[in-house]
C-alpha cells in the first residue's frame, strides 16, 4: 500500500461503487487487513490518520474479524480495549455514526471474549457512566456502547463456543444487568423533558434490551415475535414492585412518537410478561397488575397513538399478554375491571371491522378473549366476569367481518388473500371456537343465519349456465370462510354451559349444512371451475371441516357416543352411521385427485386427509368396504388421476401411495398386492427395456422420479414383517438394477437421485421390526450389498463433479441422505457385517469408504451451518463409534482427529439430540482406550495400537473433550445431562493426572473464596466410583453428577 490516500480511494470504491467486481476486486486487495494479525497495528495507524469514514470503517470492521477470529495475546486486546475507550471519547463526536458503530461492535467484542480473562474487561458498564456524565454526543456513545454490550453478551457468536458463551452470559446478568437496567430507567427520568428524541430512543432501547435478555438460556427463536414469561432474577424484584417502574413506559408512551412510542410499548409488553413468582405476594402482584390496566385503560379510553400501525400492533400484543400471567379470577378483583373489560371489548370490536388493517394483529385479541373464556369455569365468587355482554357482539362481529372480507378481496386481487395465510388463518381460528361455545346456541344461529341465504344463491345459480363468474367467486369466498370456521369449531368439543347433546345437535345442524355445499359446489356449472381460486380455496376449506369432523365423530367410539349428531344428519341428510359419511368423503376425495390437475395446495390436503383415513385400523377397514376406494386401488394410474403426471404435484405422489399401500397391507392378501402392483410394473418394465443411449432423456428422468416417490409411499406403509417382505419380494432382485442404473447414469441431476435415495432410506429402515428375515435367508446381506453398490455409484460421481452455485441442492443433499441410508442400514440389526469380511466382500469397506470421503469433502462449518445435513453426519459418526470402531482407527492420524474434532463441536451445539448422539459416540472411543490401552501394560490389537498412536499424535484431544462437558454441566441448562454423563465417566477413569488438572483448571477460574467449596464438590463426585465401566458404577456416577451439579452451582 504506497501511502494512505490510495488505502482512502480503495476503501471508498469497496463501500460505494455500484460495480459489483470492482468490489470484489478492491476486497480481494484489502483482504489482509482483517486476516493477518501482522496488520493490526497498520489498522490503528489509520484510525489516527485517515480522513474518510471509510478508512476508519475498514479498520474497525478489519479488527472485530482479527478478534473474532483469531487468539489474540491477552496485552494487546487490553491496549485495544484502553485505546478505543479513548478514540471514542476524543473522536467519537465528529465522527459517523456508522463508524462509530463499528467502533463499539469491536470494543463489545473485546469485552465478550476477554470476559473471563481479565477482570478490567468487567469494568465496561462502569466505564460508560464517564460518557452519561458529559454532554449529549458522549451521552449518546455511552448508551449505544451499553445496548450493543446487551446486543453481544445475549446472541452466541461464531468464534465462540456456545458453552462459553452462556458462561459469559450469565456471568454478565448476574454482575452488570442489573445496574444496566438502573441506568436505562435513570436516563429515562432525566431525558424526560428535555433531550432529543435520539437520546430518548436509546436510552428505551436499552430497557428493552434489558427486558428481552435470555436470563436463563432458553434461546428462544428470534424469527418468532412470541415469547414465554420473562425470568426476571430475584434480586430485581424490589425495582418492579416500584409504581414509577411501569409508569415511566406509559408516559413515554403518552409523550412521543413512533418509534419511540413502539419501544415503550414494547418494554410494556415485557413488563407484562414478569413471571408471576416474581413479586413478595398476591397483593403486590396484583397492585402490579392494577397498574398495568389502569395504563392501558388510558390508551383505550383516549385512543393515542394508535392510529399508527406499528404501536396499533404492540398494543394488542400488550393486551394479549394478559391471557399468559393472569387469571380471569384475577383480572375481576382489579378495581375499574368492567371499565376495562369494556373498553377491550370495543377496541376488539373496531379491531375487526378494521381487518384490512388489523389482521395480524387481530389474533392476540381473539386469543386474550378465548383464554378469559375458557377460565370461566374456574371463576369463585360473586364477582361478574362480564363477558356474557360482550363476547357474543365479537363473536358477531368477527363472522360478519370475515364475510366482508371476501367481497374486498374479490375486488382487489393484488393483496394476498387472508384465505391463503395459512399460518394466520390457523391462529385466529385457534382461538375462536371457544368463543363461539361459549354461548353455542346463538353463535350457531347466527352462523346459520348468514350461511342459508348464501348457500341458497349458491344452489341456484349451480343450476343455471352462464352466471357471472365475480358473483361465484364471492359465494365461494363467504362460503369458504363460514366452512373454515365451522370446521374450527367442531376441532374442539369442549364447551361451557351447554351439555354435550345439545351441543352435538348444534354441530349436526352446523356440519348439515356443509355437507349440502358439498353436493352442490361439484356438481352442475361448478364442476367447470376447479382451476378458478374461489373454487380451490372453498375445497380447502371443506377438506378442512372433514379432517376435524372425522377427528371428532368418525370412528367406532365416536360412533357409540355421538348418537344425537347421527340421528339429526339422518333427519337432515339421511347420513345416520359413519360408514355412509366416510363413502361420502372418499367420494370427494376422488373426484378432488381426478379433477384437480395442477393445484398443489388442494391435491395436498386432499392427500392429507386420505392417508390419515386409510393409517387408521378402523377407518381403514371400513374404507375397504367401499366401491371407491377398491377403485382407487385398482386404478391409480395418470389416466383416472391426471395430478400423477403433473410434476409440480409429484412430491404429493409419495402420500398417494403411502395412503394406498396402508389400505393394500391391511387386506394382508398377496393378490391384491401383485394385481395392486401392475401400473408400477409397468414402468419398471418400460425403463428396464430403455437402451443405454435414450436413458437420458426426460420422459426417462420424469418416469424415475415419479417411481420412486411411489416406491418410497409404499414402503413407508409397509409396518410388519409380513408386508415388508411383499415389497421387498417384488423389488428384489428383480428391479434393483434399475435403480443402481437410475443413479448411476443421473448422479449429476438432484431432482432424480433425491427421490431415489429418500426410497432407499426408507427401505433400509427397520421400524417395527419388519427387517426381520428368517435365520437362514441371506436378505439382510444382499439387500446392504445393493445399498452399497448404490451408494458407491452415486458418491463416486458426485465427489469429482465441479461444484455449482447452490450447492446444498446440488451436492449436500444427496450426501446427508446417502449418510442417512447407510446410517439406518447399519444400525438396523438385520446384517451380520463380521460376514463381508470373512469372505473378502469389499461391500462393506467401500460403503465405509465413500461414505467418509463424502463427509471429508465438506467443510466442518458446512456441516454445522445446515441442520439436516448436521443431524444425517453425526448420526453416522455415532453408528461408526458403536459398531465399526476399528474402521475408524485404522484411519490416518489426521482424519481421526477431524472427526473426534468435530464430536466436540457437536456436544457443545444447541441441538440436545445431535449433543447426546456425540457424547455416545465419545464415550464409545473412551471405552475402548479404558479397556485395551488404560487397564492393560501395553496395546495388544492393531485397532488399539492406532488409537494409542493417534492419541500420541494429538495429547490433548480427549482432555479438552472432557473440559467441554464439564463447562456444559455446569454452566448451562443441558437437557441431556445424563447422556453426557456416559463419557464424562469414561474419561475421567481414563487418566488420574488428566482430571486433576482439570479440575485444578476450573477451581483456578473461581472466586478465593469458593475454592474450598468446589474441591469438596469434586470429591463427592467421585465418592464410592470404582474402576470400572460397568452399568451399576455408571449410574452411580450420574446421581453424583446431578447433586455435583446442584451444589456447584450454588451461590
Amino acid at each position: 500500500m504506497e501511502s494512505l490516500a490510495q488505502l482512502e480511494v480503495l476503501c471508498e470504491r469497496l463501500y460505494n461503487s455500484r460495480d459489483s467486481a470492482e468490489r470484489t476486486r478492491v476486497e480481494s486487495t484489502l483482504k489482509c487487513f482483517s486476516t493477518n494479525t501482522d496488520y493490526i497495528s497498520q489498522c490503528q495507524y489509520i484510525l489516527d490518520n485517515a480522513l474518510t469514514p471509510y478508512a476508519l470503517m475498514l479498520a474497525s470492521s478489519s479488527l472485530l474479524k482479527q478478534v473474532t477470529d483469531h487468539s489474540l495475546p491477552l496485552q494487546l486486546r487490553l491496549d485495544i480495549r484502553n485505546y478505543l475507550l479513548n478514540y471514542l471519547a476524543k473522536r467519537g463526536p465528529e465522527l459517523q455514526n456508522f463508524v462509530v458503530g463499528s467502533l463499539i461492535e469491536l470494543l463489545c467484542r473485546l469485552t465478550k471474549f476477554g470476559w473471563f480473562d481479565d477482570d478490567r474487561f468487567r469494568e465496561l458498564s462502569k466505564e460508560s457512566i464517564d460518557f452519561l456524565n458529559q454532554g449529549t454526543f458522549h451521552y449518546a456513545i455511552g448508551l449505544k456502547i451499553l445496548n450493543q454490550l446487551i446486543s453481544d453478551m445475549n446472541q452466541p457468536n461464531a468464534g465462540l463456543p456456545s458453552s462459553h458463551h452462556r458462561r459469559v452470559a450469565c456471568s454478565f446478568r448476574d454482575q452488570c444487568l442489573f445496574q444496566i437496567f438502573q441506568i436505562s430507567l435513570t436516563s429515562l427520568h432525566q431525558l424526560k423533558s428535555d433531550a432529543s428524541s435520539q437520546l430518548q430512543e436509546l436510552a428505551l432501547s436499552l430497557s428493552l434490551k434489558c427486558l428481552s435478555f435470555d436470563f436463563i438460556g432458553t434461546s428462544a427463536d428470534e424469527s418468532s415475535e412470541e415469547f414465554g414469561t420473562v425470568q426476571i432474577p430475584s434480586s430485581w424484584k424490589s425495582l418492579f414492585e416500584e409504581i414509577t417502574t411501569v409508569q415511566i413506559f406509559f408516559d413515554y408512551y403518552a409523550l412521543s412518537i413512533p418509534p419511540v412510542s413502539k419501544e415503550s410499548l414494547e418494554c410494556l409488553v415485557r413488563l407484562a410478561s414478569i413471571r408471576r413468582s416474581l413479586f413478595t405476594n398476591a397483593t403486590t402482584r396484583s397492585k402490579f397488575l392494577d397498574h398495568l390496566m389502569s395504563g392501558t385503560k388510558d390508551i383505550l379510553r383516549t385512543g393515542k397513538g394508535l392510529a399508527d400501525h406499528d404501536n396499533y400492533h404492540e398494543f394488542c400484543r400488550l393486551l394479549g399478554r394478559f391471557r399468559i400471567n393472569y387469571q380471569l379470577s384475577e383480572l375481576v378483583t382489579v378495581e375499574g375491571y368492567g371499565e376495562w373489560i369494556r373498553l377491550v371489548a370495543e377496541f376488539t370490536s373496531k379491531s375487526l371491522l378494521s381487518w384490512q388493517w388489523a389482521s395480524s394483529s387481530v389474533y392476540y385479541l381473539l386469543g386474550l378473549w378465548s383464554r378469559l373464556v375458557s377460565s370461566v369455569p374456574y371463576l369463585k365468587g360473586d364477582v361478574p366476569s362480564l363477558l356474557d355482554e360482550f363476547v357474543p357482539k365479537i363473536v358477531e362481529g368477527y363472522i360478519t367481518s370475515r364475510l366482508d372480507s371476501a367481497q374486498a378481496d374479490i375486488q382487489d386481487e393484488l393483496s394476498e388473500n387472508p384465505l391463503d395465510n395459512v399460518d394466520l388463518l390457523q391462529d385466529q381460528l385457534d382461538c375462536f371456537p371457544s368463543l363461539c361455545r361459549f354461548q353455542y346456541e346463538n353463535s350457531s344461529l347466527f352462523i346459520i343465519k348468514f350461511m342459508e341465504p348464501i348457500l341458497q344463491v349458491y344452489m341456484e345459480r349451480g343450476q343455471l349456465q352462464g352466471s357471472a363468474n365475480s358473483e361465484l367467486s364471492l359465494a365461494e369466498a363467504k362460503l369458504a370462510w363460514v366452512v373454515h370456521i365451522i370446521a374450527a369449531i367442531l376441532k374442539t368439543k369442549q364447551s361451557v354451559g351447554c351439555s354435550t347433546e345439545a351441543q352435538e345437535i348444534i354441530d349436526a345442524e352446523l356440519s348439515a349444512r356443509v355437507l349440502q355445499l358439498v353436493n352442490v359446489a361439484d356438481s352442475g356449472s361448478y364442476s367447470h371451475r376447479y382451476s378458478e381460486l374461489s373454487k380451490q380455496r372453498l375445497d380447502r376449506a371443506l377438506l378442512s371441516f372433514f379432517q376435524n369432523f372425522r377427528k371428532s365423530y368418525v370412528g367406532d367410539q365416536a360412533m357409540h357416543s355421538s348418537k344425537q349428531l347421527y340421528a339429526r344428519l339422518s333427519e337432515r341428510i339421511g347420513y345416520n352411521d359413519h360408514l355412509l359419511l366416510l363413502d361420502f368423503f372418499i367420494r370427494k376425495i376422488a373426484t378432488n385427485l381426478k379433477c384437480y390437475t395442477e393445484c398443489e395446495e388442494v391435491i395436498g390436503q386432499t392427500l392429507s386427509l386420505f392417508l390419515e383415513l386409510a393409517s387408521g385400523y378402523m377407518t381403514g377397514k371400513l374404507l375397504l368396504k367401499l366401491e371407491t376406494v377398491r377403485f382407487i386401488i385398482a386404478n391409480h394410474t395418470k389416466e383416472h388421476f391426471p395430478f400423477l403426471e403433473e410434476y409440480r404435484c409429484s412430491r404429493s405422489r409419495t402420500t398417494f401411495y403411502h395412503a394406498i399401500g396402508c389400505l393394500i397391507f391391511l387386506e394382508d392378501s398377496v393378490a391384491l398386492f401383485k394385481s395392486s402392483m401392475d401400473p408400477l410394473q409397468k414402468t419398471f418394465a418400460s425403463l428396464e427395456s430403455t437402451p443405454e443411449t435414450m436413458f437420458r432423456t426426460d420422459s426417462v428422468k420424469y418416469a424415475l422420479i415419479g417411481l420412486m416417490r411411489d416406491l418410497r409411499g409404499l414402503a413407508m406403509a409397509t409396518n410388519s414383517r409380513r408386508s415388508y417382505g411383499l415389497l421387498f419380494d417384488w423389488i428384489y432382485p428383480t428391479h434393483m438394477p434399475v435403480l443402481l442404473r437410475g443413479i448411476s447414469q443421473w448422479a449429476d441431476t438432484p431432482e432424480v437421485t433425491t427421490p431415489l435415495l429418500k426410497f432407499m432410506a426408507e427401505f433400509v429402515l427397520n421400524k417395527a421390526q419388519r427387517l426381520t428375515f428368517d435365520t437362514s435367508s441371506p436378505n439382510g446381506i444382499l439387500l446392504f450389498r445393493e445399498v452399497s453398490k448404490i451408494l458407491v455409484a452415486y458418491g463416486s460421481t458426485i465427489l469429482v463433479l465441479p461444484t455449482k452455485s447452490d450447492i446444498y441442492d446440488y451436492k449436500y443433499k444427496g450426501m446427508w441422505i446417502s449418510l442417512t441410508v447407510l446410517s439406518r442400514a447399519l444400525s438396523g440389526n438385520y446384517v451380520n457385517f463380521g460376514v463381508f469380511g470373512l469372505y473378502g466382500d469389499r461391500a462393506l469397506v467401500d460403503a465405509l469408504d465413500i461414505a467418509l470421503k463424502m463427509t471429508l469433502a465438506i467443510p466442518l462449518p458446512d456441516i454445522l451451518a445446515y441442520r439436516k445435513l448436521a443431524k444425517a453426519f453425526f448420526e453416522f459418526v455415532e453408528v461408526l463409534f458403536s459398531s465399526h470402531l476399528p474402521f475408524v482407527l485404522s484411519l490416518d492420524s489426521r482424519t481421526f482427529i477431524h472427526i473426534v474434532g468435530s464430536l466436540e463441536l457437536g456436544i457443545k451445539g444447541l441441538d440436545v439430540n445431535t449433543s447426546s448422539q456425540c457424547a455416545s459416540a465419545i464415550d464409545s472411543l473412551a471405552s475402548f482406550y479404558f479397556n485395551n490401552i488404560t487397564m492393560r501394560e501395553t496395546p495388544t490389537s492393531s485397532a488399539a495400537i492406532s488409537l494409542a498412536r493417534h492419541i500420541a499424535e494429538c495429547p490433548a484431544l480427549l482432555s479438552e473433550i472432557l473440559k467441554s462437558l464439564f463447562e456444559i454441566v455446569l454452566f448451562e441448562d443441558c437437557n441431556n445431562q445424563w447422556s453426557l454423563s456416559r463419557p464424562m465417566l469414561s474419561l475421567i477413569l481414563l487418566s488420574d493426572q488428566m482430571f486433576a488438572d482439570l479440575k485444578a483448571q476450573i477451581l483456578a477460574r473461581q472466586p478465593v473464596d469458593q475454592q474450598p467449596r468446589i474441591a469438596t464438590c469434586f470429591d463427592r463426585l467421585m465418592a464410592n466410583i470404582t474402576r470400572n465401566l460397568d452399568s451399576k458404577n455408571r449410574d452411580k456416577f450420574s446421581q453424583n453428577l446431578t447433586i455435583f451439579r446442584h451444589e456447584f452451582r450454588v451461590k
